[in-house]
């Protein structure tokens, strides 16, 4: 098993689709690179859409980014995702794209342009040229982490998402970022991190920015700060980065063993309406169109079995048959229904159906034939 876990994980980077262009910007006045991470399955699911993780200091975050969702995604706790970094290594690119105006704490100058190439022209390019989802994040380490926050002044801040990894922060803005939060009128998610080992001029910035908001914590804003013991200034990084994307796609994982254990099994009845709230709130949340997956339809059959609760099948199979119309799963759940209320001839009928439709997860045609046969031999010949 180790084995295969080695290498799956060091043969997932020959398949990444990474493309390095240069963007001619008429705000900056000058040509920038940025590198296009595509997901694993942009070129086969030709109508999926991903969310959009743009980026600060792309040089240095670009890799530690990538290899966190493409794992997680592998296990199905992070959606896959676009990811585009923008280079900023080269002639002290960094501090002058971030940068503001000393008293008032805004943006100037080549921080001003950068601002608006990102609004302005980054970001319509991206989504003209690619399948984005319309769920953007937004991440940056130090300078450019204090920086990235300048998009939660705008009214209706332009990303969902904001990943500000020990950032630096100007004048003001442990007042005006917590001011924003409070004020969004949209859901917004909010990472915050340090380490414990911090020089006070970033700490102490850093802490009264995590106090602020806490203070009037909108209910609409997923908020988390987290100051890493025994890590350095970009040690920590390597932390943080898993934990902000755990943090932003809670809601996206699949139903969990203690899930399904301590909230779903122990319900009275309504699991088939817990399963589409379920994805109901990632569409909310990450605005995306997720079927409902086939282990969750497995999780909610099992707690309807455990509980008794058989007529709930009975809406499973309604969900099934509009998600996978061409599978047995409806079919299925229809003939199970039956066969726990011992109505064995209409349980029969619904598995010779179920054996003539596609074959989806772990039900096969020799499985639902096997069933078909059972109840076959439960029907007892009159005498």
């Amino acid at each position: 098993m180790k084995k295969v876990l080695f290498l799956l994980l060091f043969s997932i980077p020959f398949f990444a689709q990474n493309k390095t262009e240069t963007f001619d910007s008429q705000k900056l006045a000058e040509k920038r690179k940025i590198t296009i991470s595509l997901p694993l399955s942009y070129e086969k699911n030709t109508t999926k859409k991903y969310p959009l993780l743009l980026l600060l200091d792309g040089d240095i975050l670009l890799d530690p980014f990538y290899g966190a969702i493409v794992y997680g995604s592998y296990w199905d706790d992070f959606p896959e995702t676009l990811i585009v970094g923008i280079h900023q290594n080269q002639n002290n690119e960094r501090a002058e794209d971030s940068e503001y105006e000393a008293t008032q704490g805004l943006p100037s100058e080549k921080g001003a342009a950068f601002y608006e190439f990102i609004g302005q022209e980054l970001l319509p390019y991206i989504e003209n040229k690619y399948r984005v989802a319309p769920f953007r994040m937004i991440a940056g380490l130090d300078t450019t982490a204090g920086f990235l926050n300048f998009f939660l002044y705008k009214e209706n801040p332009i990303f969902n998402a904001y990943i500000s990894l020990n950032p630096e922060l100007p004048p003001l803005m442990e007042t005006r970022v917590a001011e924003q939060l409070s004020a969004s009128k949209n859901p917004i998610f909010y990472y915050l991190s340090t380490s414990n080992d911090e020089i006070q001029q970033i700490a102490e910035p850093i802490k009264m920015l995590d106090d602020n908001i806490k203070k009037d914590l909108n209910p609409l804003v997923n908020y988390k700060f987290e100051s890493f013991k025994s890590a350095g200034h970009y040690s920590q990084t390597l932390f943080a980065i898993p934990s902000a994307l755990h943090q932003i796609f809670e809601t996206y994982k699949p139903i969990s063993s203690s899930e399904f254990t301590n909230t779903i099994a122990v319900l009275p009845s309504g699991y088939v309406d817990y399963l589409e709230k379920k994805y109901a709130k990632i569409q909310e949340t990450l605005h995306l169109n997720l079927p409902i997956r086939i282990n969750d339809f497995t999780a909610i059959e099992a707690a309807i079995l455990k509980n008794k609760a058989y007529n709930e099948l009975d809406q499973l199979a309604i969900l099934a048959d509009k998600y996978y119309p061409k599978s047995m799963l409806a079919e299925y759940e229809l003939g199970l229904m039956y066969e726990k209320q011992e109505d064995y001839k209409k349980a029969m009928k619904r598995y010779q159906n179920a054996s003539q439709m596609q074959e989806i997860g772990a039900l096969t045609k020799t499985f639902v034939l096997e069933k078909y046969d059972l109840m076959q031999s439960k029907i007892a010949p009159k005498k």
